[in-house]
């Protein structure tokens, strides 16, 4: 049955290949269809789906839980099942829905799910305004795609058709006070000093403008600022007694803004920019998380998700946290609204070690370091004493493009005489950036299933052109090692270098994962032209037409490199 099945594979791929436009030399790409044999034993009808299961990809989840908790059972009377036969008219007949896109399997949408049905629970009442579904998504792919959901859960809001992110706390009353926000006014008018005491005993953060009328043009700007700001509940009043229960001076200037943290050292922060509904937003955002912000899972949305994208994160172990972080939050003072600084207790198995093996911090010793915390993900690390001094300059520094970045690295290899070369951080500018040199790479992660899967593929890759002086055939453990150059777009990647245009960005390789198919692809891009260097190359004939070897005198077997692999 395996041999049928690979002589079928064979005969499909002489189809195509004489259906196709061929820049390969037909000789050579006879001699390899004839000795690929790369129907992968352990999944010989074709790659794992994506997001199944048993995709290993589910694990560079910077938050996922191995462990599987048990659950109550759940309620989700209130939850609606959708799917791509009533997705799009059901959001035709509701203004206000929300949807969660979920995997069956997926460990974060199990640890939501009661929560997300407990508020959709509470808002029923709210029926004919707002509603909360879920798709699953690994049914209705076509309907995750045209929404772009790329992770598990995604949680959209839907207004009037529209999709926005919800980015908030996957908690009940996160969920319900982001969608009440939502269904109601932006801003709130406070007329009382009842009123007002109930909110500042109810609330963490409040802004409060004080304001001469509740209408006009500066009430407009404060309306305006409230839809741009989701994780803040916006008030305005013109009683000055009410004013004063906010530290407002009653006989201050109006328009006056403050902006109040009752959980936090820095309970008052006032506004004295242009009273315009953008520059408010800004500000809100810039001063409603603390100087520094602790990482656990429910803060993490707040911290990735920040339009302040530049981070300096401490790492510490738990009981040495009161010695560095009151250094720490007196450093972060002059950088409020420009860098967001970040404690990472390091001894934490649930947040700290997860994220100390992403930035490839490997010791229990108390670690500063900058992140960009954009698609280029550049660390840099401190050097010198935790002094309030040094983290101020560190993070200057950091702002002004400064700093040399680190790239994770693991040694050398001792030896690297193999068929396929290994590649580490700190040889890839030898070895795959060689302007002399075509270079294929791929990236793997020991974990994932499909690399797995094509190891025995890549190494016959490498061994059929092995001997080619002018190309490189390299592979590098992406989890262990980092490089500008060398960016995977999930695992495995594999990425090609054309000599002479090193200084160019790579060409990705999407094809099937085939010898003959990655073979077309490097003879299709590579710089210097090649002829493979067949098995027999060596032999000779001898006076009587029987072929013998060169040098050992042994016979060989053959010249069917399928048989010799």
């Amino acid at each position: 049955m395996r041999s049928s099945r690979s002589l079928l594979l064979l005969l499909l791929l002489a189809i195509l290949l004489l259906a196709a436009p061929i820049h390969a030399s037909d000789d050579d790409l006879d001699y390899l269809i004839d000795n690929a044999d790369d129907i992968p034993a352990n999944d010989p009808d074709g790659w794992l789906q994506e997001g199944s299961p048993d995709d290993d990809d589910d694990d560079d989840d910077l938050f996922h839980q191995d462990q599987a908790h048990d659950l109550p059972p759940l309620d989700e009377t209130h939850v609606l099942l959708l799917s791509a036969s009533n997705f799009s008219s059901f959001l035709a007949a509701r203004r206000h829905v929300m949807v969660e896109f979920y995997a069956p399997w997926c460990a974060h949408c199990q640890a939501l799910a009661p929560d997300y049905a407990a508020a959709a629970a509470e808002l029923a009442p709210l029926a004919h305004e707002v509603a909360l579904a879920k798709v699953d998504a690994t049914e209705d792919t076509d309907l995750a795609q045209k929404y772009d959901v790329q992770g598990f859960p995604t949680i959209l809001f839907f207004i009037d058709g529209v999709p926005k992110d919800y980015n908030g706390a996957r908690t009940k009353e996160a969920i319900v006070s982001w969608i009440n926000k939502k269904l109601g006014p932006g801003v709130h008018n406070i007329t009382t000093v009842d009123e007002a005491e109930k909110i500042l005993t109810g609330e963490d953060k409040a802004l409060l403008a004080f304001l001469d009328s509740l209408s006009g043009a500066h009430s407009n700007e404060i309306a305006a600022a409230s839809r741009l700001e989701d994780a803040v509940n916006f008030y305005q009043t013109s009683n000055p007694d009410v004013a004063k229960l906010f530290h407002i001076d009653p006989a201050a200037k109006r328009p006056s803004l403050v902006l109040l943290k009752k959980q936090e050292e820095e309970k008052l922060t006032f506004y004295d920019g242009q009273f315009k509904a953008s520059a408010i937003a800004d500000f809100v955002s810039a001063n409603k998380l603390p100087l520094v912000i602790t990482l656990t899972q429910e803060t993490a949305p707040s911290i990735f998700d920040n339009l302040i994208k530049k981070q300096i994160l401490l790492f510490v172990v738990a009981n040495e946290s009161s010695k560095f972080l009151p250094t720490f939050k007196e450093a972060a003072k002059p950088f409020k609204g420009k860098l967001l600084f970040v404690f990472v207790e390091r001894d934490n198995d649930e947040v700290g070690e997860p994220v100390a093996n992403y930035f490839g911090i490997t010791e229990q010793t108390t670690t500063v370091l900058a992140y960009t915390g954009n698609e280029d993900a550049r660390k840099f690390f401190l050097d010198g004493d935790m002094s309030v001094d040094n983290i101020k300059r560190f993070a200057e520094d950091f702002l002004e493009e400064k700093l040399t970045p680190f790239y994770k690295s693991e040694p050398l290899p001792e030896s690297n005489d193999g068929d396929v070369k290994i590649v580490v951080g700190k040889n890839l500018d030898q070895i795959v950036l060689d302007e002399s040199k075509d270079a294929l790479l791929e990236i793997y992660a020991p974990w994932c299933g499909h690399c797995q899967t094509l190891e025995p593929t890549y190494n016959k890759l490498g061994k059929h052109l092995h001997g080619i002086d002018s190309l490189v055939i390299a592979k590098m453990d992406g989890t262990a090692n980092e490089h500008p150059r060398a960016k995977p777009d999930g695992f495995p990647t594999i990425l090609f270098y054309p000599a002479g245009k090193k200084s160019f960005e790579p060409i990705t390789f999407e094809g099937d994962r085939t010898v003959v198919e990655m073979y077309k692809f490097i003879k299709k891009h590579a710089s210097i032209p090649f002829k493979l260097k067949r098995p027999d190359s060596s032999a000779r004939k001898t006076e009587n037409g029987q072929s013998s070897a060169s040098t050992t005198g042994e016979r060989r077997s053959g010249t069917n490199l399928k048989d010799e692999l």
